[in-house]
């Protein structure tokens, strides 16, 4: 289980949510190697209202892959029980049919899903709770839920990956945001997309933990792995997947600066059991150093030159704002990546579609780096927090 990281408490005189029931319907397991904006949000809000998170529905079509054949024993050992407290909140593992291409499948998880979310519900005592989902199939828990308030929160184009009924999920989120009181976007893409069903569409980009990673700028100890390597160390942190990196962009990018040492720090094919990393391995200067806790990170960062988001431009990407940009960032790291639409906007990124661009320009920041822009750019990125994301959320909800 990962770390988890620091949890600042709202100062009072900030609006934000207490009190409250919520029920959390997310697109992945809590206790996942790689926490994602639905840990960070929920964690936060456990601290002040009572929180159900209803772990993954399984969009995804499984494979005969290790980590998909040891989730489904896992699913089936606790998808029958009930919720079981752990993190200052209360998680469910539903079981559910992960084949959402199926009528039969949408149909019985149809009358499963609610009658377990529902019985989770009563024996917690929540009462006309927050109905805030990630996946839009929790659309069938609205009867049974009679939520006070419905919250859409989209954080990535969920029917792009391969191995997903992308019609089903496109009708179910037409839906289901037409139904919400509001919804949360993470990119300018998927705003634009949703404000064709909904007329309250708040913009809320992928944020961070910024007290927590400007630590890195302070004096402490290097990740041992990335200690080890020579420098200048560029750094990739994230899941190291096919569906979203550009592994030949990579490859290259090694072979042009054969110097530099380029880590990536994180699971391989996490979500997307087809990743083949064996191109990477045969490069000399790239280190796949494995995953890291999150309170870990701002040690691999400290002892980094450069942040790299290596992101391959494709109708998944489209539509990502990368968790790891505003990391970079309050670590007070030059940060040069592949222009991502979502990215055009932020200024303290340097972008270039193409291995020759980016190693250009990582020669740029490395030159130009120094403890004072370091230190600008962690100042810049303090106001991306998870604590500001929820007061402005909470403002949102106040409106309604």
């Amino acid at each position: 289980m990962p770390a988890r990281p620091g949890i600042i408490a709202p100062v009072d005189d900030h609006p934000h949510l207490q009190g409250r029931d919520i029920v959390c319907v997310g697109f992945a397991d809590w206790d996942t190697e790689l926490w994602l904006n639905q840990h960070h949000l929920m964690s936060r809000l456990a601290r002040e209202n009572r929180v159900l998170f209803v772990e993954s529905l399984g969009l995804r079509r499984p494979q005969l892959a290790r980590r998909d054949i040891a989730r489904i024993w896992r699913r089936l050992r606790s998808g029958l029980k009930g919720p079981r407290a752990v993190d200052g909140l209360h998680v469910l593992s539903p079981l559910v049919l992960p084949f959402y291409g199926s009528r039969v499948a949408r149909a019985l998880n149809g009358r499963l899903l609610p009658a377990l979310v529902g019985r989770a519900a009563r024996r917690l005592g929540l009462r006309a709770p927050i109905l805030w989902a990630y996946v839009p199939q929790a659309e069938v828990l609205i009867d049974v839920l009679d939520p006070s308030l419905i919250v859409y929160h989209c954080v990535d184009d969920i029917a792009a990956p391969a191995g997903i009924d992308a019609a089903s999920v496109r009708a179910a989120e037409q839906r289901f945001a037409a139904r919400a009181d509001l919804v949360l976007a993470s990119a300018p893409a998927l705003a634009k997309r949703l404000r064709r069903f909904s007329s309250n569409v708040l913009d809320a980009p992928n944020v961070a933990d910024t007290e927590l990673f400007s630590r890195a700028l302070e004096a402490g100890p290097l990740d041992p792995g990335m200690a080890a390597l020579p420098t200048p160390r560029i750094v990739f942190t994230g899941a190291i997947v096919t569906a979203k990196l550009d592994l030949p962009l990579l490859a290259e990018l090694a072979s042009l600066r054969r110097s530099w040492s380029f880590a990536l720090v994180g699971p391989v094919g996490l979500g997307d059991p087809r990743t083949d990393v064996s191109a990477l391995a045969l490069e000399p200067n790239i280190h796949l150093l494995g995953p890291r806790s999150y309170g870990e990170l701002p040690d691999v960062l400290r002892a980094a030159d450069a942040g790299l988001i290596p992101y391959a431009l494709n109708e998944l990407t489209e539509s990502v704002f990368p968790m790891k940009v505003y990391e970079y960032l309050a670590a007070g790291l030059p940060v040069v990546g592949t222009p991502l639409p979502a990215l055009t906007d932020v200024a303290e990124i340097a972008t270039a579609p193409d291995a020759q661009g980016v190693a250009e320009l990582l020669d740029d920041a490395l030159a130009a780096d120094n403890r004072e822009r370091r230190m600008e750019r962690s100042r810049a990125a303090a106001s991306h927090s998870w604590e500001r994301r929820l007061e402005e959320i909470a403002v949102a909800i106040d409106a309604l």
